[in-house]
Parts: structure tokens; sequence; C-alpha cells
């Protein structure tokens, strides 16, 4: 085989194997151009069905167009009030170059598109997407399905997108591992205090701080509502699972005065005063019990690192300040830095403690003891599961859902 044989098949090709491509037809360019303004034309003009038929004639050209001409009749589009659909999703299914004039500058286009839109294209398309006025609830979660914080960060700083709660909660999963979109999420009026008990998990101390100053409400009003329940409820045996569940997160009385007869410790201060010598496993789980809450839930406080779960278990409880530093000592972390002082880890802890009130240490506890293994969805529960996939065999269906948040040393 000859050199200029198969000089070709490197790229070497000679001049004249050079194939240089046909320019644009001129008729074509000028049709292209027709056709635009034809649909361009008002409705006094053009009538829906003429637009129409119009329209389907264009999409043909625009197909085999170069990126800047179809650059051009995306631009020259996105003036008009309604937008053939035929040729509208075929733009908004081109490069972000073409595509952009319509999502930055089309007044209107439908919920379909727009969904067909963010599913078909790339992260640009859907950032695009995300900034639009108004964006509704349904284009919310499909500009997320991909789970691009680029994507949910533009979402979430636009104020005029309405959030649907499987975005909400699509979003509290994302921030397991983008922290960067925790600030805005907790900004957003559709969060609710289901979704920020279960981020504050893996949320750091200024989240941790805004969840508590914003979610950590009284149940006054509804134990006010619920009042004359409690005497109806007891009177039929707390024979109802659903009732009695709800009843308990609304009761004022947070220890559970029926765990002491069966408990070693004569009352929960006992017991964390035997915590500080060392927390057990054994300790731990008589904690939780004569606190009122599962061994699960009292595992993952103890377990947490950031540690502000321990002031707030105590406030709940009405055990003292000085309960707090009982429990970091027998969980064996430092009491005191470098230079002698207080360590700030356990300052912010006792900060905690002392900025929250006994009620609403009470409501957040309770909800991490309720909703948790209550409310999970798909969502929540998918960012929950990582890492926490073992020593769960032993529980039951109910369990194994709380487990999956709760699990740690003490639970396995």
């Amino acid at each position: 085989m000859s050199q200029s044989a198969v000089a070709p098949l490197f790229g070497h090709a000679s001049q004249e194997e050079i194939v240089v491509a046909p320019r644009p037809s001129r008729a074509r360019l000028a049709l292209l151009k027709r056709l635009a303004d034809v649909v361009c034309l008002p409705g006094s003009r053009i009538n829906s069905f003429e637009r129409a038929m119009t329209a389907d004639l264009l999409v043909e050209i625009v197909r085999e167009a170069a990126p800047e001409e179809r650059a051009k009749v995306a631009r020259r589009l996105s003036a008009l009030s309604e937008i053939p659909s035929s040729i509208l999703r075929l733009l908004l299914r081109d490069i972000i170059e073409v595509a952009s004039p319509l999502l930055e500058n089309a007044g209107h286009i439908c919920d379909p598109d727009l969904i067909d839109c963010a599913r078909q294209t790339t992260l640009e398309h859907r950032r695009l997407i995300a900034m639009r006025r108004g964006v509704s609830e349904v284009v919310a979660e499909a500009v997320i399905e991909a789970g691009e914080p680029l994507v949910m960060e533009m979402l979430l700083r636009n104020e005029e997108a309405r959030l649907s709660a499987g975005a909400i909660e699509t979003m509290v999963a994302a921030t397991r591992e983008s922290a960067r979109i925790t600030g805005l999420l907790l900004r957003r009026p559709e969060l609710r205090p289901a979704h920020a008990y279960i981020l504050f998990w893996w949320a750091d101390a200024d989240a941790r701080r805004t969840i508590l100053q914003r979610f950590a409400v009284s149940r006054e009003i509804l134990q006010d509502a619920a009042s004359d329940i409690f005497a109806m409820a007891a009177e039929e045996g707390w024979q109802d699972p659903l009732s009695r569940k709800a009843l308990q997160f609304i009761e004022r009385r947070q220890r559970n005065r029926g765990a002491i007869e069966r408990s070693p410790f004569a009352s929960l201060e006992e017991a964390v005063a035997a915590a500080q010598t060392g927390l057990t496993r054994e300790t731990a789980e008589e904690i939780a019990y004569l606190s009122g809450l599962k061994p699960m839930t009292g595992a993952k406080i103890f377990t947490d690192p950031g540690g502000e779960p321990v002031a707030i278990l105590c406030k709940a409880t009405g055990l003292p300040r000085a309960a707090v530093r009982a429990l970091w000592r027998g969980l064996r972390r430092p009491e005191t830095d470098e230079a002698g002082g207080l360590a700030a880890a356990l300052e912010r802890v006792l900060t905690t403690y002392d900025m929250i009130a006994v009620d609403r240490a009470q409501t957040v506890l309770r909800y991490w003891n309720w909703s948790l293994t209550s409310a999970l969805t798909p969502a929540l529960m998918k960012a929950i599961r990582e890492g926490d996939d073992e020593a769960v065999d032993e529980y039951s269906a109910p369990q194994r859902a709380a487990m999956l948040v709760l699990t740690n040393d003490f639970a396995r």
C-alpha cells in the first residue's frame, strides 16, 4: 500500500483529498429567515393554524441549519408570547447557545416543554430553567432530578420558584453531600420541621443553630387543643396506637415515669451521674428509656460528633447544666483546650443548652424520636442510609427504618 493511500487514515490527507464543506444555500438561508418572520407575525395577520403550518416547515429547515442560524431563529422567536410547540421543543433541546435565548427571554414556555428540556439536555439548560420566573412545582422537581448542586442552588435562590414537598426532600437529601445548599434551603418557607430535623444530623454548627432557632417551636397550642383527649385515651386504656403516638408527642411530660420501676437507677439524675465514669451501652439505653426515648434515638444523640443533641436532651428532661458536662465527660470528649480554657466544642454545646427553652427542646427531642420513624420518604431514606446499612437485622421493620438513621455503636 502506498504512502499516499494510507495517509488519510492518519489525518494527513493531501490538499487534493481535503473535502471542503459546501457553502449553505442562499435560498435555504433566505427561506429560513422568511419562515421565521411569518411565524412571528402578529395574530391580526396570521391565525393559529397558519402559524403551526409554517412552524412545521421551519422545523425541517432548522434541523439542518448551522448553529449560528439556529441561534438567530431562537432569538427571533423568544419575543413571541406563544411559540409553536414543534419548533420550540426542537430549539430547547439544542445546544445551550441555541436554547439560552429562549430559556432566558421567552416569557411563556409551558411546563411540559420545560420538563422535556430539563430531562433531555445539559446542566446549563437546567440551570437556566431553575432561574426562570415562576418555576412551577413540577418543573422544579424535574430540574433537580439529576442531583446537580449548582442547579439546586439556582433554584433555591429563585424566590419566585415554587417548591413541592418532593423537591424539598430531594434537596434535603442532597445536603449530605453538598453543604453549599444547606443555608439556602434553611431560608426557604417550604422547609418543614420534619425535613429540618433530619438535615440536622449532618449539618454544621451554624446550620444547626439556625434549625434550633427556627423550628424549635412551642407545643402549647397543641397541648391546649388536646387537653381533654388524654383522659379519653386513658379511659380506653391507650389502645389506639396512632392516637397514643400523637399524644406522646404533644404531652408536657418528657421523662418516662414507668421506666423508673424497671430501671437499675433510682432516677435519670442517678443514671447521668453513673455515666460520668464512662458511658456504656447499657447506661446509654437506660438514660434513653428514662428520658422517654427509644434506645436508638438515644444512641444517635450520644454518638453525634457535634454534641448539640446532648444539650437538647438535658434541657428537655429538666436536667441541670452540669449534666451536660457530666455526659460530655462520660463520652470521653475534651473539656479544655491546650491553654486550659473551656473547649470550643463544649462551649458551643453549653450555649445551645442556655439558648433553648424546655418546651422547645422537648419539641426537638420528640421530632427526633417520632418523625424519623413515621414519615421517611425514599429520597430521605436514601440520604440517611449512607454509612448506616449495618446492624439492622435484629430489628422489626419500623425499627429498621429508624435504624437507618440512628444506628451506631450503642445500637449494635
